[in-house]
């Protein structure tokens, strides 16, 4: 493994470097003798460290199988913990691995917040234009939260096949799995029509399927100056309503403040109280009618809606062939990959990495599961 020397472009030189610590130990629980994984160390620094593979990974006519541990050993506030496939160049220099190193394949958990992410996330090359676009999987519909919190060693196994499908896997069950062409964000082919962007609505376009009926006439009775509200004349003043008392009082056990200066502050009053008579009357003060909705009240007149009959629906631009349109019928058939690496930022430490392969079979990523996860899982249920 190959520590990184460089800088994270675009953020503030105090934390841009990749200085962030990276150890190689035990587990802090369940550990088993002799057995240790690669750690990340630090808090609120920037890690990366990666590794060449034994032989670069062709997408040819072989699956794709990569395979990972992942221990979130003090839980996980804000962090991830996904690889990232580098993607073959003659100018790949791991002392130089940084955000913007060119990968094929970025995979893993990834959390902040209440947002629990699993990433698939693949850099798919534009046959006509040689460019790189961004293709993410749509969300697992499983709940992930037990993954991140349950300080337990967990499996994370990505599977491309040749058929341009793939699966997401933890502890070796499926939580995820779609189409390369038809289940990733956005999508891998673009429409092969577009929205013509010099096609304007015409001013005489009717959108409203609704109008004002025009034959609509008020009524002569109509009266618009009606209020909505009028005072009840059924109303009776409550029995025992005390006219002559104000609803509030000056407070009868304040004092003025010795340091009140009259000239400077005014004649000194005291604060005022709700007037204790009140509290056991219906009421005090002025008496005034309570207001009631007025029965003649009809308000402002308006003409009901009909249909419209120059409705037109609602507009849109007319449809032109893509100028960026392509096909590729195989998005299987990726970057090279040469390199594995994790570049990382966590608000949490000590997230253990153990048990890296890739591979095509997958009797062999089951037996590499089995000897390693598969132990762990065994030691760790014994211990509960």
């Amino acid at each position: 493994w190959v520590l990184s020397k460089t800088k994270k472009e675009d953020t503030d030189d105090n934390i841009a470097k990749y200085d962030g610590r990276w150890e190689v130990e035990e587990l802090k629980e369940n550990t088993m003798p002799g057995d240790r994984g690669l750690v990340l160390k630090s808090v609120a620094k920037h890690h990366a460290i990666s590794t060449m593979l034994t032989k670069a990974f062709l997408f040819d006519s072989k699956p794709l199988i990569v395979q990972y541990e992942v221990n979130f050993q003090e839980g996980i506030d804000c962090g991830g913990a996904y690889i990232k496939l580098l993607s073959s160049s003659d100018d790949l220099n791991l002392e130089y691995f940084f955000d913007k190193t060119p990968y094929t394949i970025m995979f893993g958990p990834d959390k902040c917040g209440e947002d629990y992410k699993l990433h698939f996330i693949f850099r798919h090359k534009n046959p006509k234009t040689g460019d790189y676009d961004e293709k993410h999987a749509k969300r697992p519909d499983v709940d992930l939260k037990k993954f991140y919190l349950d300080k337990k060693t967990h499996l994370y196994t990505l599977v491309l096949k040749p058929d341009d499908t793939f699966e997401m896997l933890i502890d070796q069950s499926v939580v995820s799995k779609g189409s390369l062409l038809e289940d990733m964000v956005p999508s891998v082919n673009p429409p092969k029509e577009i929205e013509d962007p010099s096609d304007k609505k015409p001013d005489d376009w009717d959108e409203r399927p609704k109008i004002p009926d025009p034959n609509a006439v008020k009524p002569d009775d109509w009266d618009e100056d009606e209020p909505a509200k009028i005072e009840d004349p059924d109303a009776v003043k409550p029995e025992g309503w005390l006219d002559d008392e104000p609803q509030y009082v000056p407070d009868p056990n304040a004092k003025k403040p010795k340091d009140w200066d009259e000239e400077m502050d005014g004649e000194w009053e005291a604060p005022q109280i709700p007037n204790p008579k009140c509290e056991t009357a219906p009421g005090c003060g002025h008496w005034v009618r309570p207001m009631k909705n007025n029965p003649n009240y009809k308000g402002k007149w308006k003409a009901p809606m009909v249909d419209n009959p120059n409705y037109q629906g609602i507009w849109s631009p007319r449809k032109i062939p893509n100028p960026d349109y392509f096909e590729d019928h195989h998005p299987f058939k990726m970057t090279t990959v040469s390199a594995i690496g994790l570049e990382l930022w966590s608000m949490t430490p000590d997230i253990y990495f153990d048990n890296f392969i890739i591979c095509s079979e997958k009797e062999v990523a089951d037996r590499w599961a089995a000897d390693g996860w598969g132990l762990k899982k065994l030691v760790a249920s014994a211990n509960e």
